[in-house]
């Protein structure tokens, strides 16, 4: 878990809003088994990185191991400084050298997007949910205790168990000292790895683990759940009660209930869904379907938004409709829980995958509504093509970067408006085509 601003806890960069955009660049951060769209299907954290720059080639950055050693003799200076001890420091990085195949993945990844639905398929496919509901069994008692502990229910620490590391069986064999610092001493993300990389050290100054024993993703992201050394700091916990939080063994207890702690952090609400999906009446006003807008589902309900079975959602709090493939496709209404799933990953497709999952493993129903399956999600150029042609006709997306975010989705509502469309703020192909 990344939280690129606040150096805590969250997903990469991957806020990619309702836009049926899963995800942009390549591979996950959990390397090895790590999800990646178009190959594999372990992890399924959405991703997204900046491309690398024209003609920009990993053989500049990893030519010599002469220059990391310069900066790793002036990093054990610093690490000293806030209170790293030798013994530490040596046994951290015993005969330590960059290693180029983080670099590589971190600079030289090939582009790649896919849909929801797409992304959906994977992340709760039938194999998933038998996997998960094998997992919650055999777990039951401990997975039980940490519902009761944290208040967080135990289908949502699966499901989260699932899409990060599926159920365990994949957690990243990286050494995670040599991968922080080799994307410590890589200066286009210096500052962030160089904190994570202090955090990690601070882990094994402690004792909870040792450097050889300390694995994980090529990014850093560690154990069952992939907390950073950041976020292990903030919300590990030791639920074995054997004075270490192991997130790394094969004993998955103290990474379930870390991650329990950490929504619970959040402010997670016990009992109230992530999201319900609903059925929209002929006429809804597909520009009340933003997050910013909130009702009671009573007053949804009068507005006739109804779930998918006709019946009043249940009053779990004020709710908005989210339409994550636009007007053609499922219909949720969510709860304050989405957001708390946000902060583990910022990307809409990864908190539905999530909860969707959490309620298959329950016994919940698939999706009943289809999605608009001839539809393809546009690529990172046609986005960035998408918000130049929608700034240049006076709907401001005041970025043109690549990621449909709040900003792009209001400007593509604002356009639907004023061309007399449904005003979904769905980025599509075909609203692509109608600009051009």
């Amino acid at each position: 878990m990344i939280n690129w601003k606040s150096g805590a806890v969250g997903s990469f960069m991957a806020a990619l809003g309702s836009t049926g955009v899963v995800a942009e660049s390549l591979p996950d951060p959990n390397e090895q088994g790590s999800f990646q769209l178009a190959l594999v299907t372990t992890s399924l954290r959405p991703v997204a990185r900046p491309v690398p720059a024209v003609g920009q080639e990993v053989t500049q950055v990893v030519a010599s191991n002469e220059p990391f050693a310069q900066w790793l003799s002036a990093f054990r200076g610093r690490a000293q400084e806030q209170g790293i001890s030798a013994a530490t420091l040596d046994q951290a990085f015993a005969k330590a050298t960059i290693d180029p195949e983080v670099v590589r993945l971190d600079r030289n990844q090939s582009e790649f997007s896919k849909t929801i639905w797409e992304y959906l398929d994977s992340a709760v496919s039938d194999l998933r949910v038998r996997n998960g509901r094998a997992a919650l069994a055999k777990h039951d008692a401990a997975l039980t205790q940490i519902e009761a502990r944290y208040g967080v229910e135990k289908e949502v620490v699966t499901a989260i168990w699932g899409l990060e590391s599926s159920f365990g069986a994949f957690r990243g064999g990286n050494n995670t000292i040599r991968s922080l610092a080799t994307l410590a001493h890589d200066t286009r993300r210096a500052e962030f790895f160089e904190a994570e990389l202090l955090a990690a050290l601070q882990i094994l100054e402690a004792g909870d683990v040792s450097a050889r024993g300390m694995k994980g993703s090529w990014a850093g992201a560690m154990g069952h759940t992939q907390f950073m050394p950041s976020s292990y700091h903030l919300y590990a916990v030791d639920f074995t009660g054997d004075g270490k939080r192991d997130i790394w063994s094969d004993d998955p207890r103290d990474a379930l209930a870390s991650t329990a702690a950490y929504l619970a952090g959040f402010g997670w609400t016990t009992g109230q869904p992530w999201g319900v999906e609903v059925h929209l009446p002929d006429g809804f006003d597909y520009a009340l379907a933003r997050r910013e807008l909130t009702r009671s589902p009573s007053d949804w309900a009068a507005a006739g938004v109804l779930d998918t079975s006709g019946k009043l959602v249940p009053d779990h709090g004020s709710a908005s409709i989210l339409l994550p493939a636009g007007a053609d496709g499922a219909a949720f209404m969510i709860f304050d829980n989405f957001e708390v799933l946000e902060k583990y990953n910022t990307a809409d497709a990864y908190v539905i995958g999530v909860g969707y999952l959490a309620d298959r493993i329950a016994g919940g129903p698939v999706i009943a509504a289809d999605w608009p399956r001839g539809d393809r999600a546009l690529t990172f150029s046609e986005r960035k093509e998408l918000q130049r042609r929608l700034t240049g006709a006076g709907f401001d997306t005041q970025k043109i970067d690549g990621r449909v975010g709040p900003l792009t989705i209001n400007a593509v509502r604002s356009y639907q408006t004023a061309n007399g469309l449904v005003p979904d703020g769905y980025a599509s192909l075909r609203l692509l085509e109608r600009l051009r």
